[in-house]
């Protein structure tokens, strides 16, 4: 209640306003070292941003220019060329190295995830997927999708249903999401984790009833519940 007759008081009395300015007025003389010292805080953090935000594009426009050779050999299927560089060109690797911090060197991740997976080297494989980061609605899932694929081909079954899951919860769609549950369902099959395996087939034939999956999440259920 008094504050709300103060401020009632302020609005009413010119002399109650002058007062309380001339207070603010006095305390900013008392304290020039404070109020510096907040304007250039201030200033530093802004200039900063900007001088960062400055650095990261002129960075990025190189690093998607180096990219451009990288890319060529990786879909021509010249793996070492496209990772390692030819000598004169970039290849991921370095490109990983050198802009990291940039959208291309993120996106580098992803292509040194899939030449690793190619080649057979799954943990490198996984250590770049696990670096890459996209806001994507599609390809962040599709990463999540590779690093199972790798732990597959480790026969770490407990870990690949757990980035198959990852990669049907994120942004579920039904291009891509009905294919991740039949390879978590693949996984679970091979922890002996039936009942997980059907829920998975069982999710793809009431949510996913249009995908390309359907006609095997039913057989592959029926299969299971054969068996039990």
């Amino acid at each position: 209640m008094a504050k709300k007759e103060e401020s009632k008081d302020l609005l009413e009395s010119s002399e109650a306003l002058k007062e309380k300015f001339e207070g603010v007025e006095h305390w900013v003389q008392s304290n020039p070292k404070i109020i510096i010292g907040v304007l250039s805080a201030i200033v530093i953090a802004v200039g900063g941003y900007f001088g960062w935000k400055y650095y990261i594009d002129g960075q990025e426009a190189v690093a998607q220019k180096e990219m451009f050779q990288a890319i060529h050999y990786f879909e021509a299927d010249s793996l070492n060329l496209a990772f390692n560089g030819d000598g004169n060109n970039l290849g991921f690797k370095q490109i990983i190295e050198d802009y990291g911090m940039t959208p291309a060197g993120n996106l580098a991740n992803f292509y040194a995830g899939v030449i690793h997976l190619k080649q057979g080297k799954f943990p490198l494989a996984i250590y770049y997927f696990e670096d890459f980061n996209a806001n994507d609605m599609l390809v962040q899932a599709r990463a999540y999708s590779l690093i199972g694929d790798a732990f597959m081909e480790q026969k770490n079954f407990e870990d690949a249903s757990k980035w198959y899951n990852k990669a049907c919860e994120h942004n579920p769609n039904k291009e891509f999401t009905p294919m991740y549950l039949m390879k978590a369902a693949l996984a679970y099959e091979k922890l002996n984790q039936n009942d997980k395996a059907k829920e998975a087939y069982q999710k793809i034939i009431d949510t996913y009833f249009e995908s390309s999956e359907v006609q095997n999440a039913k057989k592959y259920k029926a299969r299971l519940e054969t068996n039990s």
